[in-house]
């Protein structure tokens, strides 16, 4: 795979994202923590997950992707577009009558969920160890943390309702995993795992869930 970027020019553009936006990013994980606690307790709304992915994949989409990430990757305006569809259709079952509810309990598709979210938000520390340094880093609010934290969400959802969400985040798991490898970016293939447990549960959702198929 070959891109069109250097792992330099792809460093640099977290580093000016970073050091105009950390707050946004901080925020963005503040939420994405506080809701991983509720959710845990059973006590937060599903509109309000929603909104929160929602929030979520519009800022990577219109900040990072056609705010910054364009300018060394024509790709990334497509990528953009994407992220906000993405968004769109989070907002659009949010709001719906009854939007199904997420919950974590003992099935194996639920303890995943449990793992992809709380891998999302320790993303930061990971990649801390993979060597990077602040602010020529990725962090919260940037597609690829975005993309596990939607995943382990996703895996949370009762699975025959509103399949149409997982495949933006399935696309953006294995194009990221796939430049996670270029790049040396290890926490990112992750995306690869998140993929396939989503895949898995689209398709058979009783293997993840426990039952036989």
């Amino acid at each position: 795979m070959r891109l069109p970027f250097t792992h330099q020019q792809f460093l640099d553009v977290f580093g000016a994202f970073n050091t105009a936006w950390w707050p946004a990013g901080l925020a963005l994980w503040l939420l994405s923590a506080l809701a991983v606690v509720a959710l845990a307790r059973g006590r937060v709304p599903p509109r309000l997950l929603f909104a929160l992915l929602a929030l979520h994949w519009a800022w990577s989409g219109a900040a990072y992707h056609l705010g910054y990430f364009a300018t060394i990757n024509p790709v990334a305006r497509v990528f953009g577009a994407l992220f906000l569809v993405q968004a769109a259709l989070f907002l659009w079952v949010g709001v719906s009558r009854q939007p199904p509810p997420f919950t974590w309990g003992r099935a194996p598709r639920q303890w995943l969920s449990v793992a992809l979210a709380v891998y999302a938000l320790a993303y930061p520390l990971l990649v801390l160890a993979n060597g990077l340094r602040w602010p020529r880093m990725p962090v919260s609010g940037v597609p690829c943390p975005t993309t596990l934290f939607t995943i382990g969400l996703l895996l949370a959802l009762e699975p025959r309702r509103h399949r149409e969400l997982a495949a933006i985040p399935i696309l953006w798991a294995l194009v990221g995993g796939s430049a996670a490898v270029v790049l040396g970016m290890v926490p990112d293939l992750a995306l690869f795992a998140g993929a396939i447990c989503l895949v898995t549960y689209v398709t058979l959702p009783r293997l993840l869930d426990g039952r036989a198929a």
